[in-house]
C-alpha cells in the first residue's frame, strides 16, 4: 500500500453497490475585498449566531446562511456525521438536535486561526473570512472553522464546520492534567510502572472494553485515542512484530506521500525524518509508537472465534496467541470489536483457466517478493495499473528484467511533485499550519464544496504534468482525470482506486522500458505466460496480480462470519450528503466498528471514533 490514499482496488469494482457520487457545488461569486475587515465580520457574525443559539430562534439561525450554505457536524450535534444545506434546513437540524451547541467563540490564538481573508480556489481569486472557533456544547468541547462570503453588502456563512473534541470531566490526560507520577512509587503496597505496565499487557485484569483487529496505522491510532480516554483496549495482530503488515511488502516500496502529512496522534516523526518513508523504516516507527505510547498489542495473535450477545451487549471472543513454542487460548467478553483489518478486505486475484500450470511465480501484489538482482532476460508481466503495479514494473526493470503492464482500463496519474505540492502544499509542507489545524482546515469543507475544490486542483495539476501525461498517452498508457474531472482525490473518495502517484514508472513507460497492453482481460495462464482476449500471447516467467483487493466488508464476513456480515452497511465511499460511509461511526452492527484509510484519515478519524466508543462507555449514548 504504497500510495496515502490507500490500496489499489479492483478496477471494475472498487465501492459497493449503492456508492452516492456527490456531484460538485459551485464556489460563490467574486466581492470587493478591498474595504473588508475580516475581524469586524467574523464579530458580526459569530454574534448573530450566539444569539439565535442562546435564544433558540430557528428563524434567525437561518438567515445567517445562504440556500447554497452548508453546516459539516462531526459529533457536535449529533452522534453521527453530517452534512447539511441550506439555511432552513441547517436551522432545522440544529433545534432538532435540542440545541446541542451553546456558544462559539472566536479563536485568535494563533495568526493561522484569527479572520482573515483566505481563498477557496486553486487560482486564489475566489476570497472568504475564514477564522477558526472553538465551541461550547452541553456535552463537551470542540472547534470548527467558519468561512464568510458577503452577499448584497450583508456577511453570510458560507460553510461552518464544527468537530468534537473532548467530553466534560472525560478530558484526555495530557498537559497541566498528565499523571503525577507518584501513583507509581510503589509505596504502600501500590505495583511500580513496570509492575503495572506488565499487568495491562498479559491483560490480567478485567477484560479489554474494545479488541482491535490489527496493528497497522488503523488499529494503532484507535488504541492510541482510547488509552487517552481510559478506554481498555486490546490489539491483536497475526504478525511476528508490530509494523510487520509494512516491513513484509515489496522490496523497493516507499511512501507516496509526503511526511507532513503521515504523523500519527501524540507522537510525530521527528523534523530530521525524510520527506518520503521507507516502509521498513515506518515498520519500525509503529513499533517503537506502541512501545512508548504503553499500547497493549499482541502479536501472533489471531482470532478464532467471535459471537455477539444481544441481551448482554458484548462479545465473546476468543483469541490464540503464540507464546513461545506454544499456543494460548484466552477469552474476552469486549463490549466493542474494530475491524482495523486494512482499508480493503481479501485480494482480489482472479481465478483464470490454467492459473496452475504456469511454471514461475505467480502471485497477488501483496505476497511479491521483490525482483531477483540481475535477471537480465527474464519476462515479467504485471496485471494492474495503479501505485503497486507501478512499482512493481518499476522494480523488475531496474533489476534487468522484460517488462510488460497489463492495463484493463485507465488510470488516474500525477506526479509526485503535484500531489505533495498542488493538493497538499498549502496544508501539508514544512511551512504549513500544526497538522491537527491542517487536519481541521482539510476536513472543514462539504463535499461539494470540496469536491469542487478538487477538480480545479485536478486541472492545476493536469497542466502542471501535461508533458508527462501526453507521453503515457503515446506509449499507449490510457490516463485519465478521475470522477467529474476530480482527480486522484475524487478517486479515492468516490472508489477507493484506480490512479498513480508517479516516482519514475511513468518516465520508464513512455521511454518504453516498461510495455503496456491496454484494455484486455486475461483469458488463459498457460505454461511460460499469459493469453489474453485478443488472442495475444504474452510470455513470462513471472506473473503478478496487482489487482488490489475486494471490500473491506468481504474481511469481516472471513473474520466473524455471515451473521455479522449481513447485518453491516455498505463500506466506503461517500453518502448522499458527502461523507464517508460506515467508516469511523456506526455500522449496522452494535458493538462493531471499521477503522481504516491512509494516515491521515486514520489519525483524524480515531480521535472520533474514540468518541462515540468513550461516549457509549460512560452511558452518553
Amino acid at each position: 500500500m504504497s500510495s496515502p490514499y490507500g490500496p489499489d482496488f479492483p478496477e471494475d469494482n472498487r465501492v459497493e453497490t449503492g456508492s452516492v457520487n456527490i456531484a460538485a457545488a459551485s464556489f460563490p461569486a467574486i466581492f470587493d475585498t478591498s474595504s473588508v475587515n475580516p475581524d469586524e465580520a467574523a464579530i458580526s457574525v459569530v454574534d448573530k449566531l450566539n444569539r439565535a443559539l442562546n435564544e433558540k430562534h430557528a428563524e434567525s439561525l437561518a438567515n445567517l446562511f445562504l440556500d447554497s450554505s452548508y453546516w459539516r457536524d462531526h459529533l457536535c450535534l449529533s452522534w453521527d456525521y453530517r452534512t447539511i444545506n441550506g439555511g432552513a434546513s441547517i436551522a432545522s437540524f440544529v433545534a432538532g438536535s435540542e440545541w446541542r451547541i451553546g456558544h462559539v467563540e472566536i479563536d485568535r490564538s494563533q495568526p493561522h486561526r484569527a479572520p482573515q481573508l483566505a481563498t477557496m480556489d486553486v487560482d486564489k481569486t475566489i476570497k472568504v473570512v475564514r477564522f477558526f472557533v472553538t465551541v461550547a456544547t452541553k456535552l463537551g468541547r470542540g472547534q470548527g472553522v467558519f468561512r464568510l462570503t458577503r452577499v448584497d453588502g450583508q456577511w453570510k456563512i458560507l460553510t461552518l464546520y464544527t468537530v468534537l473534541q473532548e467530553l466534560k470531566g472525560l478530558e484526555e490526560p495530557r498537559g497541566s492534567r498528565r499523571p503525577h507520577g507518584k501513583e507509581y512509587d510503589g509505596l504502600g503496597g501500590n505495583p511500580t510502572w513496570k509492575e503495572n505496565r506488565r499487568r495491562e499487557e498479559n491483560v490480567e485484569k478485567d477484560d479489554p472494553a474494545v479488541l482491535i483487529i490489527g496493528a497497522g496505522q488503523a488499529g494503532l491510532c484507535a488504541a492510541a485515542r482510547l488509552k487517552m480516554l481510559k478506554v481498555e483496549a486490546l490489539v491483536i495482530d497475526r504478525e511476528d512484530r508490530v509494523g510487520d503488515n509494512w516491513r513484509n511488502r515489496y522490496r523497493r516500496l516507499i511512501l507516496h506521500d509526503p511526511v507532513w502529512s503521515d504523523h500519527l496522534p501524540y507522537l510525530h516523526f521527528p523534523d530530521h525524518w525524510p520527506v518520503y518513508t521507507p516502509k521498513d523504516k515506518l515498520g519500525d516507527f509503529f513499533e517503537s509508537y506502541a512501545s512508548l505510547l504503553e499500547l497493549n498489542v499482541w502479536t501472533k495473535t489471531e482470532l478464532v472465534s467471535s459471537s455477539w450477545d444481544e441481551a448482554k451487549k458484548h462479545w465473546t471472543v476468543t483469541v490464540e496467541r503464540q507464546v513461545g513454542d506454544k499456543k494460548e487460548a484466552r477469552t474476552f467478553h469486549p463490549r466493542h470489536v474494530i475491524q482495523a483489518t486494512g482499508h480493503s478486505g481479501k485480494k482480489n486475484i482472479p481465478t483464470i483457466k490454467g492459473m496452475e500450470s504456469f511454471k514461475g511465480l505467480l502471485c497477488h501484489s501483496a505476497e511479491f517478493p521483490g525482483a531477483k538482482p540481475e535477471s537480465k532476460g527474464k519476462r515479467a508481466v504485471v496485471v494492474g495499473s495503479c501505485n503497486s503495479g507501478h512499482d512493481i514494473a518499476q522494480d523488475y526493470y531496474e533489476n534487468g528484467y522484460e517488462v510488460t503492464m497489463l492495463q484493463r482500463s485507465s488510470t488516474c496519474v500525477i506526479s509526485s511533485y503535484s500531489s505533495a505540492t498542488i493538493a497538499l502544499g498549502d496544508l501539508y509542507s514544512e511551512n504549513s499550519p500544526p497538522v491537527d489545524d491542517a487536519d481541521v482546515l482539510n476536513l472543514s469543507l462539504p463535499g461539494p464544496l470540496s469536491k469542487r475544490a478538487q477538480i480545479d486542483v485536478a486541472l492545476a495539476q493536469h497542466e502542471h504534468d501535461k508533458e508527462l501525461l501526453e507521453g503515457l498517452q503515446k506509449a499507449g498508457f490510457k490516463v485519465d482525470k478521475g470522477p467529474d474531472f476530480g482527480g486522484l482525490i475524487a478517486k479515492y473518495y468516490q472508489r477507493g482506486g484506480g490512479y498513480y502517484i508517479d516516482v519514475g514508472a511513468s518516465q520508464l513507460i513512455i521511454d518504453g522500458k516498461i510495455k503496456i497492453k491496454h484494455g484486455q482481460e486475461v483469458e488463459e495462464v498457460t505454461g511460460d505466460g499469459l493469453r489474453l482476449t485478443d488472442g495475444t500471447v504474452l510470455p513470462a516467467d513471472e506473473v503478478i496480480f496487482a489487482t488490489g483487493y475486494q471490500n473491506m466488508r468481504t474481511q469481516s464476513r472471513v473474520i466473524f462470519g455471515d451473521e455479522v456480515a449481513g447485518r453491516l452497511q455498505d463500506v466506503w465511499g461517500l453518502d448522499h450528503e458527502g461523507e464517508f460511509r460506515t467508516m469511523w461511526r456506526p455500522s449496522g452492527h452494535p458493538g462493531f466498528w471499521f477503522m481504516g484509510g491512509n494516515l491521515l484519515l486514520c489519525r483524524y478519524f480515531s480521535a472520533l471514533l474514540a468518541l462515540q466508543i468513550k461516549a457509549r462507555e460512560v452511558g452518553l449514548v
